[in-house]
This record gives structure tokens, sequence and C-alpha cells, in this order.
């Protein structure tokens, strides 16, 4: 998979959760996945599209960082996933995907989003809407961990 389009969702929710929660994330190696098995609790996933290349791509937070992102941002604390963080969760995705999707853009790639749909619980599975190299990014910080999955057909 091409890293012009796997830079732009790495920027963008490294920038996403710096503004909106003050938390820095460190990128760590990335990987293909092989399986459908989400990495974390709570996970968006959106789909893409447009005239040359379509894909999807999702964000999966562990719960801690679920919690720790939703009392940041909302001032609010909670100890379990709920409607609230799935509706955060869902909001993160849309925004990081706003980001890349601007960014593509400048280079020249256009798409269409759809609305993310969120899934929680443990061992949820996410299927990506294009069969393509599944990109795997975990991210660490003190506050808990995520994971970016990019799968595009080209």
């Amino acid at each position: 998979m091409n890293a012009e389009f796997v830079n732009p969702f790495l920027s963008s929710f490294i920038n996403v959760l710096q503004t909106m929660a003050q938390i820095e994330v460190k990128p760590g190696k990335p990987s293909l996945k092989k399986d459908a098995i989400a990495r974390g609790d709570v996970s968006g996933l959106i789909g893409m599209v447009g005239p040359t290349a379509k894909g999807s791509f999702s964000i999966s937070f562990d719960k801690a960082l679920a919690l720790n992102v939703f009392r940041l941002m909302v001032g609010e604390e909670v100890t379990e996933i709920s409607d609230d963080i799935t509706d955060m969760v869902g909001e993160i995705t849309n925004m990081v995907a706003g980001g890349a999707k601007r960014q593509l853009g400048e280079k020249g790639f256009e798409f269409s989003m759809a609305t993310p749909i969120v899934v929680a619980g443990p061992s949820h599975t996410i299927k990506h809407q294009v069969d393509g190299a599944k990109v795997l990014m975990p991210f660490t910080s003190e506050h808990g961990t995520a994971f970016i999955e990019i799968c595009f057909n080209q």
C-alpha cells in the first residue's frame, strides 16, 4: 500500500488527539494485519470512495484510552464504555478521516466519506470494505493504546 495513503491518517490521528484531548500518542511499528479481530475495546470504522481508489479506515481504542479521551474532552469521569463513549469514537473517526481526506485532496486524491460505524466489546471484528492489504499501526500514550487500520484497494 502506498505510504501517500497511510501517512495522512496517522498525522491526522496524532493531531486530533493532541488538539481535542491534549493527549500525545506515539506511533509504533506498522505491520500487515491478517485477521478481522480488533485490537481495542471500541472501534470506529469509516469507508472512503474516490474515482481511482476506495478503502476504509478504523481506529480501535483500548478501554483506558477511550475513557481518558472522554474525560479530557468532556470533563466527565466515566468507568464503562457507554453510548457517550461510542458517540465520541465515531466523532473522532470522522475528524481523523476528514483531516486525512483534506491532506489526500492536496495530493490530488479525492474521496467521499461514509458515516462512521462504531463497534464495541471484547474481541469484536472489523470488516473493511475492500480486499487489500490492511496496515495496522499501534499508538501508545500514558493514557492507553490505540490502533489504526488502513485498507485501500491500491
